[in-house]
């Protein structure tokens, strides 16, 4: 079964709506801060566990999927799930609810740095990068725990990022954790 029908079919228990969805990821895209990893960590915590929109496995399912194809996972996980729950106009508003607040914000800050130089130096820049910095620590700690629950999988996947900087392929990672999973099933 295509893992589109699987993520569809076991998690979502009933569709929602475009406007729902657009509401949901608006709400994300004007309070998330960080990059993919922090987004999905956001992602988690709004669609599976306050919404139930996913089960964690299903949810999980989709990171491992989008973390595999290129680009950035949190725009393609915001994708499919605007796409599983309301249809292509749900993935139309997912992606405009959580990436257009961004782009708004990063306007208007290069307007208030043009205008206001000094203002890139201030307290207030610093007081909002430490404040980022816990935000995005609190998201990637709530997602590794659900991701990694055991020794096991905490270290393979400690493994596989230390070695995506350090080889210039990721295919000897990918056959290694591939071998790994197989193996490890068959327990």
């Amino acid at each position: 079964m295509p893992p589109e029908k699987h993520i569809q079919l076991a998690a979502v228990e009933q569709r929602g709506n475009a406007f729902e969805v657009l509401l949901a990821f608006l709400k994300l895209g004007l309070t998330s801060f960080g990059g993919p990893v922090a987004h999905l960590g956001y992602f988690r915590a709004e669609i599976v566990e306050r919404r139930r929109w996913l089960d964690e496995r299903s949810y999980s399912d989709l990171v491992a999927l989008c973390q595999f194809l290129p680009g950035p996972a949190s725009s393609q996980v915001g994708l499919a799930i605007g796409l599983t729950r309301a249809g292509w106009l749900g993935a139309l508003a997912a992606w405009c609810g959580f990436t257009l607040p961004s782009a708004f914000a990063l306007i208007l800050f290069a307007y208030g740095i043009e205008h206001w130089g000094t203002l890139a130096g201030s307290g207030a820049v610093h007081g909002l990068k430490v404040a980022a910095v816990a935000v995005v620590a609190q998201a990637v700690w709530g997602m590794a725990k659900n991701l990694c629950p055991d020794k096991e999988r905490f270290l393979a996947s400690a493994c596989r990022r230390r070695s995506r900087k350090s080889l210039p392929s990721r295919l000897p990672v990918w056959s290694a954790g591939g071998c790994w999973s197989c193996l490890r099933s068959r327990r």
